[in-house]
Parts: structure tokens; sequence; C-alpha cells
């Protein structure tokens, strides 16, 4: 299922995409919640798929999408995982002996369509990122690699907005990821059973139609299983976590002369099987 959180004549619900259409099971079903990461902490995702054939369907067009999960209990980034991003980025040649795992707020978070702020604070080293969003489905600690795709609810496409200066004067990385908009998720979560080897999908981004990054999940340093099994090591990842998987080369930061972001720009990443999120980016208002 594509599982989507879309706003209709001012009322925001749940959805289920099929090609054009979507079918409104949070009319079908007005107890639902109208969050996706509340069915995840409540193990209703059944409840969701069970609406779908007595859901009234609307055309996507006529829809506004959401971030389909507004505030996750953990929304969590790992940095330098793929190698060419490690060079480009100028930390030596060599992988990260454990993931380098940071924390991303949860109020960053924004809708697939959004607007993406540049902010008064720091004009100048607004960056993109397109990764990979894996979705926690069930408690989860101490899991192993063997068993960790048991706890993934489904996958989304997010885009880990980067503030460079701010990101870099600080080892933690989080003050320089989380500025208000700075999260762009979705467009929807596809589920886990749609998507046969997370480990084999392309990843591309474009600003402004020019494509700056095109890599595949095949290229991660640390897949999404071995950072499930490590970071579970330490922590309970809570039923609709977010874990942003790091990012392919071609960031903007990189570049020469750079290709960082600005009024007026867009920013639209896709991942194979999922779909696309497209981000106007305007000043900060």
């Amino acid at each position: 299922m594509k599982i989507a959180r879309f706003t209709h004549d001012g009322v925001t619900r749940l959805g289920v995409v099929d090609g054009d259409h979507i079918a409104d099971v949070g009319t079908a079903d007005p107890g639902l919640a109208t969050d996706l990461g509340a069915v995840l902490l409540a193990g209703e995702l059944d409840r969701v798929a069970a609406a779908v054939a007595g859901a009234p369907l609307l055309e996507l067009s006529a829809v506004t999408l959401e971030a389909p999960i507004v505030r996750p209990p953990e929304f969590i980034a790992i940095g330098l995982n793929y190698a060419a991003h490690v060079v480009e980025s100028k930390m030596g040649s060599t992988k990260p002996k454990v993931p380098m795992v940071f924390n991303k707020m949860a109020t960053c978070i924004t809708g697939p369509h959004d607007p993406i702020h540049v902010p008064r604070a720091a004009p100048d080293n607004v960056d993109y990122e397109g990764e990979l969003g894996v979705v926690i489905g069930k408690s989860c600690r101490a899991a192993t690699v063997e068993n960790a795709h048991e706890f993934v609810a489904g996958y989304v496409v997010v885009n880990d907005v980067s503030v460079r200066d701010w990101q870099h004067a600080s080892p933690t990385f989080t003050m320089g990821k989380s500025w208000d908009t700075h999260g762009p998720i979705g467009p929807w979560m596809v589920t886990a059973d749609e998507i046969t080897d997370p480990h084999n999908l392309s990843v591309k981004t474009w600003v402004n139609g020019d494509l700056r990054q095109d890599g595949n999940t095949n290229q991660m340093i640390t897949n999404c299983w071995e950072l499930i099994a490590h970071m579970s090591t330490a922590f309970t990842l809570l039923p609709g976590t977010i874990i942003a998987t790091g990012t392919p080369a071609g960031v903007g930061y990189a570049m020469d002369p750079k290709g960082l972001l600005a009024h007026g720009m867009n920013v639209r990443i896709e991942i194979e099987g999922i779909g696309a999120i497209d981000n106007p980016v305007i000043d900060e208002p």
C-alpha cells in the first residue's frame, strides 16, 4: 500500500493511493487516526487495509498531500553512508568505523510539496540531501541484522536539508539539520511488502531540473538492517520513527562553484518504487 496523509475540503485524513486516485480510508473509517504515526503506534495498519474496499475514491490531483507522519517519536539520520559522498565531503576516503548517527528535530518535518525555507539567520549555506527513509513499524530493541526487516513498516523519500555552516560548527550536526521545514518527507509511505529489496533502489535529486544526485541504495556503507541492529543495541526504536539512511554524492556544497539552494529554486527527489517529493525553495517568511 501507498499510505498518504492528505487534505481535502479543509479536512486532513489518511488515504491509500492507487494510480491517479486515493481511497479515502479516513472517511470509510472515521475512527481511524489522521496521522500515520498514530496508526503505527496503535498497530493498526491492517485497519487501514480493511477500509480500502469501502472507501470513496478521490482524484489525486484534487487533494493536497501532507507529511505522512507529522511528529515521529524519533527522526534519526545517518551521515557519510555513501563512499562517494565521504570523498566529496573531504572527510577522507575511508568509511566511518561506526555509523555516524545524529538527530533531526521532529519539528523540521514538512510535506512532500511544501516550501523549504532559506533561514534569515543562515542564508548562504542551505543544501539538499536525497535519502531513503525507513519507517519503524513496531518497537524494536536489540534487533539483529537477520531480523531487522521485521520491524520495518515501510519507506518514504526524505530530503535531509542541511545548513552547512551550522552543521559544521558542532560535531553533533543537529543544529544544522533541524531548521523548520528542513525535513520534507513523503509523498506517502510505501509498505514494506511492496519493496522487495530496499538495498537496490535508485536515488535521484534534481535542482531546477538539473540532475545533481544519481545514486543507488546498493552503495550504502552500512545497510538498513545493519543500521537498525546497531542503533537498537543502545535504544528502543519506537513505531513511527523515521531513519534517513544517508545521501549519495552530488550535494551542492561539494560542487565547484557551490550549488547551494536559494529563493526561487525547486528540489525534486525521486526514489525508485516509492515516488517523488518536489519542494520549492523560498526565503523564510
